[in-house]
């Protein structure tokens, strides 16, 4: 099909929100005749699908769909797929000789003009992939890089979009350093700030999160114009997707299996994620033989619970098959800790706070290999059994355990 692109619109933080995502994947197919289709990151993780799924159908709802993305913390060794990898981009990471590891730039006719599309990941989203799947991975300072690529490119480019995955603040402050970018197109904040935000000449903006909106930017005058939305209501997915639409059913009813009956205090409400992190780490405390239990909140996700926990529930909760492990913790445990709460959010210790003799401490596999110095031991459990235990009342729990996932 010939494709005459008028504008860009923008998807970021899908996280495998893929059965809620019907109008989203309705929609794209219609968005194509004129638009071009990108994505900020963090397509993968976050439900069931992508747990029982192994990322397969989210691999192809992006390469049938989308022409340019961007890689995310989550999901990152997924773009490294021969065929996604050819519509990733990004202008800040390299192996450890220097050389780039995705293409750095895609040049596109929208709206009449030669735009520009590239990409840049945080420092803060680069180091929350776990350690083992960046190895021989590097990160530089997006800025930089910006500015080496623009000067490389600036003859064929009348505009430049930018694809960012760091957060809407920072997006705010590269805009203002690299006055030359037109659009950021932001991702990775998971905020309710979605603009657009005009700094200078340049347009932050950012659709909604978990497949549930979008953004748009669009060539005018001697500018640009953004703008954001939710998908709308259309008819029954394209024949093209319909054998999509039979695999997601298909996981779906996998998801569906009941585990059990809601204990009381998270019964038909939103999951207080703080409330239970604070009681998994007492129940885990309780039982072991270590100093400390340290877990981070954003290992669990807040999502609405029924009366009975389905399978899918759990793995929405406890989306990224952590498995617990022992650690060694650093000499300064306040300082350390302090300097963890400002990289991955939130942290839940018990005691808190730590005796100075602590040195033993109970965490995920993630924590420990990415900021502990490694694992001392496995102790062989995930932290999703023991989240069931503790989010469904104990007569009614079932004898078998929910399928595991990567990582």
């Amino acid at each position: 099909m010939n494709r005459r692109l008028q504008q860009i619109v923008a998807t970021t933080d899908v996280h495998s929100a893929i059965g809620s995502a019907a109008l989203m994947l309705a929609f794209l197919p219609t968005a194509r005749t004129d638009s071009l289709i990108v994505d900020s990151g963090d397509f993968f993780e976050g439900t069931g699908i992508y747990r029982l799924g192994k990322g397969a159908i989210e691999r192809d709802i992006l390469t049938a769909l989308y022409d340019v993305v961007a890689p995310g913390n989550h999901g990152w060794p997924h773009y490294f797929e021969p065929e996604l990898r050819r519509i990733t981009v990004c202008a800040n990471t390299t192996d450890q000789e220097g050389a780039p590891i995705f293409d750095r730039v895609r040049i596109e006719r929208v709206g009449g003009r030669r735009v520009a599309v590239t990409a840049v990941i945080g420092q803060q989203a680069f180091e929350a992939i776990p350690i083992g799947q960046r190895t021989g991975h590097r990160v530089t300072d997006p800025v930089r890089a910006l500015r080496e690529v623009m000067a490389e490119h600036h003859h064929h480019a009348d505009a430049w979009v930018v694809l960012s995955h760091s957060g809407f603040e920072e997006d705010v402050k590269l805009a203002g350093s690299c006055p030359s970018i037109d659009v950021v197109f932001s991702g990775h904040c998971h905020s309710d700030v979605h603009g657009p935000v005009r700094v200078g000449g340049t347009l932050v903006v950012k659709g909604r999160e978990l497949g549930l909106g979008y953004a748009t930017a669009s060539p005018t005058g001697g500018g640009w114009t953004a703008r954001t939305g939710l998908f709308p209501s259309l008819s029954a997915l394209p024949d093209a997707l319909t054998g999509l639409r039979g695999r997601i059913s298909t996981v779906e009813q996998a998801l569906a299996r009941p585990l059990g009956v809601v204990r009381e205090p998270y019964r038909n409400a939103p999951l207080d994620r703080r409330r239970l992190l604070e009681e998994l780490v007492e129940h885990l405390h309780t039982g072991s033989t270590t100093d400390a239990v340290v877990l981070n909140e954003t290992a669990l996700r807040s999502v609405p619970l029924g009366s009975v926990l389905a399978l899918g529930d759990l793995l929405a909760v406890e989306p990224f098959d952590n498995r617990l492990v022992h650690a060694v913790l650093p000499d300064e445990h306040e300082q350390a800790l302090d300097a963890l709460t400002k990289r991955v959010g939130p942290l839940a210790v018990l005691p808190n706070p730590l005796p100075p003799n602590s040195r033993s401490v109970l965490t995920t596999g993630y924590l420990a290999d990415s900021h502990f110095g490694g694992r001392a031991n496995e102790t062989g459990l995930r932290l999703g059994h023991t989240v069931r235990r503790l989010l469904t009342d104990r007569t009614s729990q079932r004898a078998d355990r929910p399928e595991g996932g990567r990582r």
